[in-house]
């Protein structure tokens, strides 16, 4: 899927997508991931000339480390769709996009939507210790990706940074379900304390060991 002419407005500092939709020939997927990909990808449009190598709050990672990352992410959804080996998205990030970067998401983004079928969606995605689940269903989960990478990509740009509140609550459940193996891993730092009375979004950025204020945090 692509999206053609789309841009961001801003309302009282949040990202809102304003091109509308689901992306021509797309098929029946959880409206949360369509949503979280067309966010990354309005946040992935506005990045200035120039601000590929600025880094950002995800520690260690430049912006377009970030977005090679998401990128290699529509590769790997595309894999599993197939059955085939995930790729290492973890691993030198910004291969998945070395040149125009918004030009690498949305051909990645078109790639994965393609393999998308009905059959796609029903083959089983091993979660190690989580379990088995349908793809259809993972990438239900999978907002959290696109979704917190965006608001990484938000802060070291300059851009609005307030996500869709949504998003954030879908994401927020996720977390809770996958930041102990992965903490386990050593793939997530440890949750920040967010301040008392914080909204969602805050209390989402500090349990995944971000600064909501949008400072670096150690690895």
């Amino acid at each position: 899927m692509t999206s053609s002419g789309a841009s961001g407005s801003t309302d009282g500092g949040q990202v809102r997508r304003t091109g509308g939709g689901a992306r021509p020939g797309s098929r029946e997927l959880p409206s949360g991931y369509q949503r979280a990909l067309d966010l990354f990808e309005d946040v992935v449009g506005a990045v200035p000339p120039g601000g590929w190598d600025a880094p950002t709050p995800c520690a260690g990672w430049t912006t377009r480390q970030v977005a090679g990352h998401v990128t290699g992410g529509q590769h790997m959804i595309k894999a599993l769709a197939a059955g085939a080996p995930r790729p290492d998205v973890n691993t030198g990030p910004e291969r998945f996009c070395p040149g125009d970067v918004l030009l690498a998401w949305r051909d990645a983004r078109e790639g994965c939507a393609a393999a998308l079928s009905d059959e796609a969606l029903a083959r089983p995605v091993h979660l190690g210790p989580l379990g088995d689940l349908p793809l259809g269903d993972f990438l239900g989960g999978y907002i959290l990706e696109p979704l917190v990478h965006a608001w990484d990509l938000a802060v070291a740009t300059g851009q609005p940074s307030r996500l869709d509140p949504d998003l954030v609550h879908h994401a927020f459940a996720t977390a809770r379900v996958i930041a102990a193996p992965m903490r386990a891993e050593g793939r997530l730092g440890a949750p920040l304390t967010a301040p008392p009375g914080s909204g969602e979004q805050t209390r989402l950025l500090s349990f995944l060991g971000r600064d909501p204020a949008g400072h670096r945090t150690a690895p």
